[in-house]
């Protein structure tokens, strides 16, 4: 299969691209990931040959620069351009391409630059889909669990309704922008992925460092519930939508039982071997991370029916077995 990557580079990207040009094939329900696709950096995403020595897929990366390699296709999500003949052939897109939230403390430039690189991404690939004479049969559009908000001790499934505040109505706007290739018939799912444990980014490559040095705690209460996933079951769970037929529109991508911060904070104190003593008061964390510090304290309990009822095989259900696999 022939298949487009946008975020290419990005942690889960890298991931992606590395597991589909390695098989050609997802294998069972959980869509078994080649040995490794859940650790080191980008890795396969590099520049080569587009298909993995075993026969893999056929694997296009999205750039925003000239293409330096036979791979590469250039697109300008800022002017709504996409290289729309280099995806002649593909029959899956699965974009990936979004300004990391966390990466640095929230102002209103900062702002606009996670909310745009999502909806005008986005914007770009679903019109550049429908403007195809033979476009993919599926899309499938990153999104993120930060749709429904502050959730308390409440489990939500795909069912439930946006929350409040900024990432909730970001989300809305990301998937809305879809619309041009749903309305054009291809199949259209959102990966509303949560926090991916892994130990080369994201939330989990900066708690790693601090919870080996013994300096890990929980952040505020700890009672807030986090929705995790390791990057392999990320991986898999991406290409299970892929392969399969009836998964449209959202996909919550997270384990199944999602944990607090108090014990995921045990869950690292106890694989790593080390003391996990310290709190992080929530005035700390507003004064160090501004406004994202509300998103951080709030309580996420998202579980993933959809690709549970799917059939889908977590490879690493439990928070311990997640760690675990990003430290291997």
């Amino acid at each position: 299969m022939r298949i487009a990557v946008t975020g290419a580079s990005g942690l889960i990207g890298s991931a992606l691209v590395r597991s589909l040009r390695a098989e050609g094939a997802a294998g069972g329900p959980g869509g078994d990931v080649a040995e490794g696709a859940g650790t080191g950096p980008a890795g396969g995403a590099g520049g080569g040959p587009s298909r993995g020595p075993g026969g893999g897929h056929e694997v296009v990366r999205l750039v925003r620069r000239p293409p330096r390699a036979a791979d590469e296709v250039r697109w300008d999500p800022a002017r709504q351009f996409v290289d729309t003949a280099g995806l002649v052939g593909c029959e899956a897109v699965v974009h990936l391409a979004g300004a990391g939230v966390g990466d640095r403390r929230w102002s209103e430039e900062y702002k606009k630059k996670i909310r745009d690189s999502r909806v005008l991404g986005t914007a770009a690939i679903a019109e550049a889909v429908a403007s195809m004479e033979e476009p993919p049969r599926v899309l499938v559009c990153g999104s993120a669990i930060g749709y429904y908000g502050d959730t308390g001790d409440r489990a939500v499934d795909e069912s439930a309704p946006p929350g409040e505040g900024f990432l909730p109505r970001v989300c809305e706007e990301w998937e809305a922008a879809a619309a041009p290739a749903e309305e054009a018939g291809v199949r259209v799912a959102f990966a509303r992925t949560g926090l991916v444990v892994a130990r080369e980014g994201g939330a989990w490559g900066r708690l790693f460092p601090i919870f080996r040095a013994g300096l890990g705690g929980r952040l505020g209460s700890g009672d807030q519930f986090w929705s995790f996933i390791s990057l392999e079951d990320e991986v898999a769970a991406l290409r299970h939508i892929v392969d399969t037929d009836t998964l449209s529109g959202p996909v919550n991508l997270t384990a199944p039982e999602p944990l607090t911060n108090r014990e995921v904070t045990a869950a690292m104190g106890r694989v790593l071997n080390r003391p996990t003593l310290l709190t992080v008061p929530p005035v700390a964390l507003r004064v160090f991370l501004g406004e994202f510090a509300e998103d951080v304290l709030g309580s996420q309990r998202v579980v993933p029916r959809k690709l549970l009822d799917s059939g889908f095989a977590f490879s690493h259900p439990s928070i311990d077995e997640a760690i675990r696999a990003a430290l291997d």
